[in-house]
């Protein structure tokens, strides 16, 4: 029986971490084979391109060259480890997937609906079976990343408020679109509150 592809997506500053760890750890404790992993990453190669795609001194990366590398990452990713993981069985929790190209991509730079199209490429139509929308305004998720101790922002948390307006209504609008998959989380509370309506999906899901 094939596992469970979950995604977890959201603006910077949304929680995802957190919240990611949290699902890992229910499912563990409900007896499930889960696997961890994140975009873009999860493989060797696709983690040397994160280097390239965060790296706050790569200013001058263009808008087509940044969906496109992100693309790549994905491909191999899906293909190395998220499909042969879920074909055995086990359950694949990602943190980000297409979804954060639309959002970064598509709307966040301007490119529109060839991002989408990219990425169908690169996935082969392949979507999660459930995405947890994590929702939190721009503004106060800068707030939260500037004030983590020791974080140095990549070169995307960098960007003006503006983009990550323009990422955000991405996502709600992906939200919208896409209300079967995609589950929206008020990620604005504490964290035990955010998880326990993340729970409850969960519970759906598996049926426990």
């Amino acid at each position: 029986m094939r596992g469970f592809f979950i995604s977890v997506e959201g603006s910077d500053g949304s929680g995802k971490s957190t919240q990611i760890k949290k699902i890992d750890a229910y499912l563990k404790s409900k007896s499930q084979e889960v696997l961890l992993t994140r975009e873009p990453g999860g493989t060797v190669i696709s983690e040397k391109i994160r280097e390239l795609l965060l790296d706050p001194s790569h200013k001058e990366m263009k808008a087509k060259t940044e969906m496109l590398l992100y693309a790549a990452a994905r491909a191999q990713h899906l293909e190395e480890f998220i499909l042969p993981n879920l074909q055995e069985g086990k359950h694949v929790l990602t943190d980000r997937f297409t979804d954060s190209s639309i959002a970064y991509q598509g709307f966040g730079r301007g490119l529109g609906e060839i991002v989408a199209e990219v990425n169908r490429i690169a996935t082969g139509g392949i979507s999660p079976d459930i995405t947890f929308f994590l929702e939190v305004s721009p503004e106060t998720g800068i707030s939260r990343k500037k004030s983590e101790e020791n974080h140095e922002m990549d070169r995307l948390e960098q960007e003006k408020q503006e983009f990550h307006h323009r990422v955000y209504n991405g996502y709600k609008t992906l939200s919208n679109l896409e209300g079967q998959r995609i589950c929206p989380i008020d990620a604005s509370e504490g964290i035990e509150a955010v998880f326990s309506q993340i729970k409850v999906e969960l519970d759906k899901l598996f049926g426990f």
